[in-house]
């Protein structure tokens, strides 16, 4: 199939900045490409579905994504990320689990199953610990708890929350690190760019003010970071980790669909990311 000829789609309900990117990086390749919003997609089950067959998923809804990317693999469609890497990456304790099996370095986790259960969960971790939803982005809802009292009071809240799912209790050791954490952003098992997030906050998400700088790829990072992304099936993901004390490195998290706006920043012309996931569509059409 030639690029002229490869009709290529973008999952979005919102186009932002790095949809538009994406999808101009696509034209000046010359490749057939459209805008696929979510709210108006429906697939009928056992049918081939005449859309593009190569799909990027860039919804940022979570289950929108998740189904989204299950329907159209249904009708034969090839999704980046695949229905099963989203699944694994919008759940955070999916993710824990899959890198604990890796044998890749990750924070102390233990997942409860109740709030009470919890509490005793955070007792043998010892504070302070962190308290997380199981699916979300941007630090939302992520508690920082320090001690018994301020444990009891967050899980009596999650316990008074009428979705079962929150009393499924996600509960992390908390890492001593600086005022930064890195996000390295791989393409087609490749790490291309890395930037370390800084904040006076506790959370160094983008989307919370914190600030970006670009980061040395340096071997052992790179390593770490594809190992991780593959580990959870993502061709492209960013991937946050955490410098322990002693400098170990150890994964935080891994985003399917991930924002690259602050890491684009650091690089300017050195090097451009909608291009690069671009050129992976393009392959992925071709072959």
């Amino acid at each position: 199939m030639s690029s002229a000829a490869a009709r290529l789609g973008v999952l979005a309900s919102r186009v932002r900045f790095e949809e538009k990117n994406i999808l101009t990086a696509l034209e000046r390749r010359g490749v057939a490409c459209e805008q696929i919003d979510p709210r108006a997609l429906s697939v009928r089950a056992g049918t081939p579905w005449d859309g593009p067959q190569i799909v990027l998923n860039r919804e940022v809804g979570h289950y929108r994504a998740l189904y989204a990317a299950s329907a159209l693999e249904s009708a034969g469609v090839t999704v980046l990320n695949s229905a099963a890497a989203t699944a694994v990456c919008g759940d955070k304790w999916q993710t824990s689990a899959a890198l604990v099996a890796r044998g890749l370095p990750t924070p102390e986790t233990t997942l409860a199953l109740t709030p009470d259960a919890a509490l005793k969960a955070l007792e043998e971790l010892g504070y302070p610990a962190v308290i997380k939803p199981l699916v979300g982005s941007w630090g939302r809802l992520v508690t920082r708890v320090t001690d018994r009292a301020m444990a009891e009071a967050v899980l009596e809240h999650l316990a008074a929350l009428p979705s079962p799912q929150s009393h499924i209790v996600y509960v992390q050791r908390e890492v001593a690190k600086a005022d930064r954490d890195i996000r390295v952003l791989v393409v087609g098992g490749r790490a291309v760019g890395a930037t370390y997030r800084r904040s006076e906050d506790w959370r160094t998400n983008v989307a919370r003010g914190a600030v970006s700088e670009r980061c040395p790829l340096e071997a052992d990072l790179t390593e770490l970071a594809v190992a991780a992304a593959d580990t959870v099936g993502a061709c492209v993901a960013g991937v946050d980790l955490l410098e322990e004390p002693g400098g170990r490195l150890t994964v935080l998290e891994v985003n399917d669909r991930v924002e690259f706006r602050g890491l684009q920043s650091t690089y300017g012309s050195d090097l451009d990311v909608a291009d690069t996931i671009a050129a992976l569509l393009t392959a992925k059409a071709e072959s």
